[in-house]
């Protein structure tokens, strides 16, 4: 079994996920406290729809789809915070229209050979300059999130409060719209599109199961989220099983645990 870590993908596989594990449970944290987890989901299906487009058109899907979900998280943010739809319906229209657009593609153009390693991810397709486009982008995620952590902090609790005492409560939220876009598109390679909103959301909704203040909720779901990662990946290497799923099934697996847990200390 250890055999396979000879092999370099294994390595790039298990150091992007590790980072991706990472700014997903940082990014969570802040998306499930302001009652917008689903929009991971939503950026995941428009980057599915930006990727079978760049594709389609001979160009590096990852980079073509990057501003696509960068400027739809903007419009998400946008629409949910001044339009009369509200934030899950605006979510809802614009990735089922995207998951709709991307399936069309790839029916028209003879794509849907690759469809599954879109959808579901595959760590045999990080190359070098995947690995190397998701390590920045990693560390450009985990420095803009602690360098305004304070901010960050101030505009998920009490966004009102935060504007009151002079936070620029829309340029925090379009940097936490950023960070979620970035996060989404790095993670979908290695998770997939229809599974990276699951990474992004478990840990912090697993750790909130214990925790009740803000730095120890995130303290734990970084270590949520890189303890089932790696357990996942090697029972994925173990077992041949898919890497995105297993993953997901421990965290799942993680959280019946820590509401057991839970419930056991409430007594």
């Amino acid at each position: 079994m250890f055999d396979i870590f000879s092999y370099g993908f294994v390595t790039r596989a298990i150091i992007v996920g590790a980072l991706v594990s990472l700014c997903a449970s940082l990014i969570g944290t802040v998306l499930v406290l302001k009652r917008y987890s689903m929009i991971g989901d939503g950026l995941s299906h428009v980057g599915f729809g930006a990727i079978t487009i760049g594709a389609a058109a001979n160009l590096t899907p990852i980079y073509f789809a990057l501003p696509m979900v960068i400027i739809s998280a903007f419009i998400l943010l946008k629409i949910s915070s001044n339009s009369k739809i509200s934030g899950d319906s605006a979510i809802a229209i614009i990735s089922s229209s995207a998951l709709a657009i991307g399936i069309t593609v790839c029916s028209i153009t003879g794509m849907n050979s690759d469809l599954n390693s879109y959808l579901f991810g595959s760590i045999i397709a990080i190359g070098r300059t995947d690995a190397v486009f998701a390590i920045v982008l990693s560390v450009v995620i985990i420095s803009t999130f602690f360098i305004f952590y304070n901010k960050i902090f101030a505009v998920t609790f009490d966004e009102d409060f935060a504007r009151a005492t002079g936070t620029k409560a829309n340029i925090y939220n379009m940097v936490i719209a950023l960070l979620t876009a970035l996060t989404v598109v790095i993670g979908m390679r290695i998770m997939g599109t229809l599974l990276i909103s699951a990474l992004i959301i478990f840990p912090s909704l697993t750790s909130m199961r214990i925790f009740k203040n803000f730095r120890g909720v995130i303290i734990s779901s970084v270590a949520v989220s890189l303890v089932c990662f790696f357990i996942g990946m090697f029972i994925s290497f173990g077992f041949n099983t898919p890497a995105g799923a297993t993953v997901v099934l421990t965290n799942l697996l993680m959280f019946i645990l820590f509401s057991i847990i839970s419930k056991i200390l409430k007594r």
